[in-house]
């Protein structure tokens, strides 16, 4: 090592040194990033990304070398050969190259070391091609212990870069490659310079045709400069590329696409940072604004008069609000305005004034359209518990009776005299006695692959059928399950049965199991699904549990926590509803999902709708990026399963294959006696 150091601190020229240094750190930096940007790309995108940090890699491992040889200092006269100067130019881009395309052949496997161990060799060659361009006036006398450490270092060095970035432990792993990288090559160039002894000998002439060191320092500064410069724009145009990304994801997590306003995640977190603030209690009130006509315009003039009317409606309230007033798109039909420091009877009154603003007709096409708007009122109140839920779910109840007024009325929430108030406790009675009575049965819908339309799986649905009502649709049960903690109790039968009769298909079939927010909160939850898992004598690879953005986003840590017990079981996690909260692309870094499930609003418009096809097509994007497949559901038309068929999506979900079935219906596919259901 002290020969190391004296050769370094004794025989080189301080201010080229420190050059070559420059160059260096600059160059592995820049290679470091561009070869991890690589390795999250895929394909045409990914060859590009390593062609790239090939080139500035190899460049930045020759040029070190060169202006450090400039630095070198000997007693005798001395020049380079330009053919093999050029030669090892070439050999350090392509042994770089080379190795970088090797290690990012798989994402787990040893091709990733092998791949260091080529960039590794490939400096050492370089080197020693470039010393034999390095002719002197005297002999050059190796050591060969010395010169074959060189080679070791930079090997060594060359493997740890492409193994800390391929295989990162945490979030400065990648740091430690570019740090790798500097050190294979500084250690393998100095190791190397210390084996080398020079004789002089005077009967030794120095060519007239090799390149002088003038020449020589002109010609490598203006490589560096390329270099340095090319690498620089091409990390930060990389770094904006993934910042503006990012922000457009974040924009269209947050923002209908339609109407470009915030969408129920935006609208749900100002609700609470209002009751947070507890100032606005008895002046705050939601206007839910609902478009009874949306569904007809739709249904007779297609998804493009239904989009119309709604980007009208919401330029309209925008012109009629105040710029600071929060507008946003509640649901489907209606849109949702947020009124602060008005009295009962000033909210109302701009309700009745917002109406009318929105029933007057709308040109399309020639067409005359009506919105036929209508609007609910809920009031914040000082009662204790409150949250934006409950509130929202006041104004909904406000619209219904405005609803069924007609068009141009107005409501206002009113918890003594609300019909509905009464059905939801009659209902929740009713739950509670619902799997007593086996009221309760699943049924089952298809997962297809999208090439041979072969089924691979199915997803377990809820239904309820109750003694008075007849059959009652999951959007009304399911919320009042989980707003009375009955999902406990539901979920756990749903599993354990869909559970049981999965065991009896004679087909290994994956089966899909809805996980509420409530029962991944529950840390009792893994222990659960073992019993149940153990009980029915289900093959645990076979099940998936979905769970939603909902269910995670409360207690990151602790679902993290549930979600790895469950993975130690074989249990496989899916992400349901992608892409309709705000932090799916947090929960895709860091949580271990095995798929990502497009929820059906954004594939129900993929053929009629950029944005939607947008979304859908940056996700199937991400996920192949991120090795997690993508499943679509709501597929219900071919020209559907065409989009996600050329976008590469590879299984899908709907009722293009067919509507949800019993265990019993779909008994020919599963393999299942019809018997085994009812053991």
């Amino acid at each position: 090592m002290m020969t190391v150091l004296s050769c370094i601190g004794t025989k080189h020229d301080p201010l080229l040194f420190g050059v070559a240094a420059l160059i260096c750190i600059l160059g592995s930096i820049i290679t470091t990033q561009l070869y991890a940007r690589g390795r999250r790309t895929i394909s045409l995108q990914r060859m590009s990304w390593l062609f790239m940090a090939g080139i500035i890699g190899g460049s930045t491992i020759w040029t070190t070398h060169f202006v450090a040889m400039m630095s070198y200092e000997p007693t005798v006269r001395h020049a380079f050969a330009a053919d093999l100067t050029l030669v090892s130019l070439v050999m350090a881009i392509t042994a770089t190259l080379l190795g970088m395309v090797v290690s990012t052949l798989t994402t787990k496997g040893p091709a990733i070391e092998l791949g260091g161990l080529i960039i590794g060799l490939g400096i050492a060659l370089m080197h020693f091609t470039g010393m034999a361009a390095y002719e002197v006036e005297g002999q050059k006398v190796w050591d060969l212990g010395m010169a074959t450490a060189s080679i070791l270092l930079g090997a060594t060095f060359g493997i740890l870069m492409c193994n800390r970035i391929a295989r990162p432990i945490w979030r400065f792993c990648r740091h430690g490659g570019t740090a790798a990288l500097i050190l294979a090559i500084v250690t393998m160039h100095f190791t190397a310079m210390t084996a080398l002894t020079i004789v002089p000998d005077p009967t030794v002439a120095v060519s007239s045709s090799f390149v002088p060191d003038d020449f020589m320092a002109v010609l490598v500064s203006a490589i560096t400069i390329i270099i340095i410069s090319f690498g620089t724009a091409a990390y930060f145009i990389d770094m904006q590329t993934q910042r503006n990304t990012a922000e457009r994801f974040r924009h269209l997590a947050l923002h209908d696409a339609v109407t470009g306003l915030p969408n129920r995640s935006s609208l749900v977190d100002y609700i609470d940072s209002v009751i947070t603030r507890d100032d606005e209690a008895g002046q705050f009130t939601l206007i839910k604004i609902g478009l009874s006509e949306l569904k007809h315009v739709s249904e007779r003039h297609g998804f493009s008069a239904a989009d119309a009317l709604l980007r009208t409606a919401a330029q309209r309230l925008r012109l009629a609000l105040d710029s600071d007033t929060f507008l946003a798109r509640g649901t489907a039909d209606a849109l949702v305005v947020c009124v602060s420091r008005h009295t009962k009877t000033e909210a109302q009154r701009l309700a009745h004034h917002l109406v009318k603003v929105l029933n007057e007709t709308m040109m399309w096409d020639g067409t005359h359209l009506a919105m036929g708007a209508h609007a609910g009122l809920a009031t914040l109140s000082r009662a204790p518990g409150r949250d934006s839920q409950q509130l929202l779910t006041e104004a909904t109840m406000a619209l219904d009776r405005a609803k069924e007024a007609g068009a141009g009325a107005v409501r206002v929430y009113d918890r003594a005299i609300d019909d509905l108030t009464r059905a939801h406790v009659e209902m929740t009675m009713a739950l509670q006695t619902g799997i007593e009575r086996n009221e309760f049965f699943l049924v089952y819908q298809a997962q297809n692959d999208v090439e041979s339309r072969a089924v691979v799986g199915y997803e377990a649905l809820v239904r309820w059928r109750h003694a008075e009502r007849g059959l009652i649709p999951p959007s009304e049960f399911i919320p009042l399950a989980e707003s009375t903690g009955f999902i406990h109790r539901l979920g756990d039968w749903v599993l354990k049965t869909a559970a049981l009769e999965a065991a009896g298909w004679a087909r290994p079939l994956s089966i899909a199991v809805n996980v509420a927010p409530a029962q991944l909160a529950d840390i009792a939850f893994p222990l659960r699904v073992q019993q149940i898992l153990n009980e029915t004598g289900l093959d645990a690879r076979r099940l998936e549990l979905e769970i939603t953005e909902s269910g995670i986003i409360a207690d990151q840590q602790k679902a993290l926590a549930i979600i790895q017990q469950l993975k130690q079981l074989g249990v496989r996690i899916a992400m349901d509803d992608y892409g309709t909260g705000y932090s799916s692309l947090s929960m895709l870094q860091s949580f271990p999902f095995d798929k990502i499930k497009i929820d059906r609003s954004f594939v129900d418009a993929v053929a009629v709708s950029r944005p939607s096809a947008a979304i859908v097509r940056s996700t199937i994007i991400l996920s192949h990026s991120l090795d997690i497949p993508v499943l679509a559901e709501g597929v219900e038309t071919e020209e559907q399963m065409d989009f996600l068929r050329q976008e590469g999506c590879l299984c899908v979900q709907g009722y293009l294959f067919g509507k949800p079935q019993t265990a019993e219906q779909i008994a020919a596919v599963t393999g299942m006696a019809v018997s085994a259901s009812a053991a």
